[in-house]
């Protein structure tokens, strides 16, 4: 009887113990501002919840004691909090501070202005060099392959040249900048791009969509900011090295040092390839042979009244060749052995200079020397290029408006030897373009979620006279996790003759232009949405575009007409670029993040007959992805990263019997990073995994200088390099090591 007494009370202390439950309610600030949607969890349980529109929760059935809370949210430190819990109903109150690595991604293109990318007017994609560092290559033109809805178009076979394309437009629309200064233009279009170490990043932000009004010409399809590192957070020495299984090596080095109250960085990156392949049995090489140097000094003098003064200078020199295995040295500019032979030097200052520190009031300049002495098979081109850009920048808080203003002036010198710098009587006559313009830009915060921008510009160019381009922006965030941006606006681009023509020169293709060209202009709509999701387990950021461009008088070469020809002429009818761009970027806990995106465009134009002709090397969809998963405790890191392309138009000559689309492919790549401490890392992987290459890249190789075309040649053929879709190098290995001292 007393054993079941006791037994008895025994049951019921633990079940009116079990009973009883605490419950908890409280509430997520930041500076006494509710923070939404922030993630609640009770660790060592499955118990969790997230903050409501006015940062409160609730959290029930919570057992009695100590509990440990973990509160988090995207842009905040996450906290973890201990409470005693008594039963029935407890409440706490949790301050968040904001995350200084959020504070530190900081974007300028969009606005000109530094802001977070949170709070930008303007959708701006921000990408560090870790990105880049997961398929390594020699340089900033192969790794943007990695940005979606970026695409580095090879457009020669032979010598290799490339641009860059933008939604679907070609690489004349996109303007490059390097620390905000239009230097990479014209001339330097298309080999200027190769020359660009990834050592030299801290940054690279990219902006879809006309962004003339405060770049000016070719800031059509886009803009390309290459942010360089600051010398005062650079790490004191590094060094990154790698070598394919072709023979491709590459030597990034560069070292941060202080000089009493000045910092300064010198970098050098080497990279040669030296190494004859055929893959494909035409006689010909599948990739340019190249031997480049570029030098790279950035200084920042620190003062004491805090006005900043930064200059940077670069030298690039490069020696690259392509063409029929046999050829040498000796026979540059003979009919013996075909070859592209181009030697190019470039010389680059870039600076900004403060003059106050209360109202922003700053000087930007920049300065380039491009030259180049080069043979395409028998054509000789030399071109000699010099820009020089000078920019007063204005800003200043007014309430609820943030003004921007600046005068820029662009000057640029060209000289070839071509009749495109000829008079009729024959005299040499260089291409001198004086480009002044003033823009104005007010952004405007009426209300923590509502924000509109509108800026207009005003150029004078010397040859086509008044250009006008005005934006409009609209930005609404209901909350701190959902942003949405309508963006409007103008974009305009003068020919570029180096630019236009540079696809005859290295395709063995002779240039008309049928009249005097003017101007493009174009209008564009964008609407983009952001949304962050947190949770337990990690996070997802979601970004999509939908973005339209309407173009009149565009500038369109013609190379079906005639197989030995490129004929130039402004658009009778209209052109359009239209389509939907999708970004997602996932994280776990557990150490796997993906970072993937697609997209679907369609780009054509209409000629005055109304017949629709699709634009070249513009697939329809392309996706990019990049798989990473790292092991916490051995260091050991997993990186699988590549491009799908869809079909693309490509430029078929009459009869020709290669496809004129290209069929669906993928480059794919694979590494292994392992750390050796906390300062040494090795690397290694595959390149093209899937070893996808593309078919008969060249037409008539066996006869490059079309000396046998009446030969067993019923279709005409000429020899033609401009077929390209996908690089020539197939499944290769890679091996490298990174050394940091910070």
């Amino acid at each position: 009887m007393c054993l079941r007494l006791i037994f008895a009370v025994l049951l019921f202390d633990s079940l009116t113990g079990w009973a009883q439950t605490a419950s908890l309610s409280g509430s997520v600030t930041h500076q006494n501002q509710p923070v939404e949607f922030a993630n609640i969890q009770v660790l060592q349980t499955s118990i969790g919840t997230t903050t409501n529109a006015e940062g409160r929760f609730t959290l029930a059935n919570l057992p009695l004691g100590k509990v440990t809370l973990k509160v988090s949210s995207i842009g905040y430190v996450p906290r973890s909090i201990d409470v005693i819990l008594v039963a029935g109903n407890n409440t706490i109150s949790v301050a968040l501070d904001e995350d200084a690595k959020q504070l530190e991604e900081v974007v300028i293109t969009g606005t000109m202005k530094e802001v977070t990318k949170m709070n930008s007017s303007i959708p701006v994609e921000v990408y560090s060099p870790a990105l880049f560092t997961k398929n390594p290559t020699p340089s900033i033109f192969e790794s943007l392959n990695m940005v979606n809805g970026v695409q580095p178009q090879i457009n020669c076979n032979v010598c290799n040249t490339g641009d860059i394309h933008i939604n679907g437009l070609e690489g004349p629309y996109t303007m490059i900048l390097i620390d905000g200064m239009p230097i990479v233009s014209s001339l330097a279009t298309v080999y200027g791009l190769f020359g660009i170490p990834n050592s030299l990043v801290k940054r690279i932000e990219v902006v879809k969509g006309p962004g003339s009004t405060l770049y000016g010409s070719e800031a059509v399809a886009g803009v390309i900011n290459i942010i360089t590192q600051d010398p005062s957070t650079a790490p004191k020495l590094k060094l990154d090295v790698f070598g394919t299984s072709m023979g491709e090596y590459n030597t990034d080095v560069s070292t941060a040092f202080r000089v009493k109250k000045s910092s300064a960085m010198l970098g050098i990156n080497y990279f040669n390839f030296d190494q004859k392949w055929d893959v494909n049995n035409d006689n010909f090489t599948d990739v340019t042979l190249q031997n480049r140097v570029s030098l790279f000094n950035k200084w920042n003098f620190h003062r004491a009244s805090g006005k900043r003064f930064s200059i940077a200078a670069r030298y690039i020199y490069e020696n690259r060749w392509g063409g029929e295995l046999q050829w040498t040295e000796k026979y540059r500019g003979s009919d013996v052995y075909y070859g592209e032979s181009i030697l190019t030097r470039r010389g680059e200052l870039i600076g900004t200079y403060q003059f106050n520190t209360k109202e922003d009031l700053q000087f930007d300049f920049s300065y380039n020397h491009h030259f180049q002495d080069s043979y395409y098979g028998q054509t000789y081109f030399v071109g000699d290029q010099h820009t020089s850009f000078a920019q007063l920048r204005w800003s200043k808080k007014l309430g609820k408006h943030d003004l921007l203003s600046g005068t820029p002036f662009r000057f640029t010198y060209y000289d070839d030897n071509t009749a495109g710098t000829a008079r009729p009587n024959g005299e040499n006559h260089p291409a001198v373009t004086l480009l002044p313009g003033i823009f104005v830009q007010d952004e405007i915060k009426w209300s923590q979620r509502f924000t509109t921008l509108a800026g207009v510009r005003y150029d004078q160019h010397n040859l086509h006279g008044s250009i006008v381009t005005p934006r409009l922006s609209l930005k609404f965030s209901p909350n701190s996790l959902n942003t949405i941006r309508l963006t409007s606006g103008s974009g305009y681009r003068v020919v570029n003759l180096f630019t236009e023509e540079h696809a005859a020169l290295s395709g063995f293709r002779q240039v008309e232009v049928k009249n005097d060209l003017l101007p493009e202009r174009s209008w564009n709509v964008n609407l983009n949405y952001a949304k962050n999701i947190a949770f337990q387990s990690g996070y997802v950021n979601i970004d999509g575009s939908l973005f339209y461009t309407y173009f009149t008088n565009k500038i369109v070469g013609d190379f079906l007409s005639d197989p030995n020809k490129i004929i130039y002429d402004n658009l009778k009818g209209y052109a359009l670029s239209q389509g939907l761009t999708l970004n997602a970027d996932v994280a776990f806990t557990n150490g796997l993040k993906v970072i993937t995106g697609a997209t679907w465009m369609d780009v054509f134009l209409k000629n005055e007959s109304g017949e629709k002709i699709p634009q070249l090397h513009a697939p329809a969809f392309s996706g990019t992805f990049a798989i990473s998963y790292a092991l916490p405790k051995s260091g050991w890191a997993f990186d699988l990263t590549g491009r799908t392309y869809g079909p693309m138009h490509l430029p078929v000559v009459p009869n020709d019997f290669r496809s004129a689309t290209s069929p669906w492919f993928t480059i794919m790549n694979m590494q292994v990073t392992k750390p050796i401490n906390k300062n040494l890392e090795i690397y290694a992987g595959v390149k093209n995994l899937l070893n996808f290459l593309p078919e008969n890249p060249l037409l008539r190789p066996f006869d490059p200088f079309d000396k046998n075309v009446g030969v067993d040649n019923p279709n005409g053929y000429s020899f033609d390099a401009s077929y390209n879709y996908a690089p020539m190098q197939g499944l290769r290995g890679m091996m490298g090591v990174r050394w940091t001292i910070r």
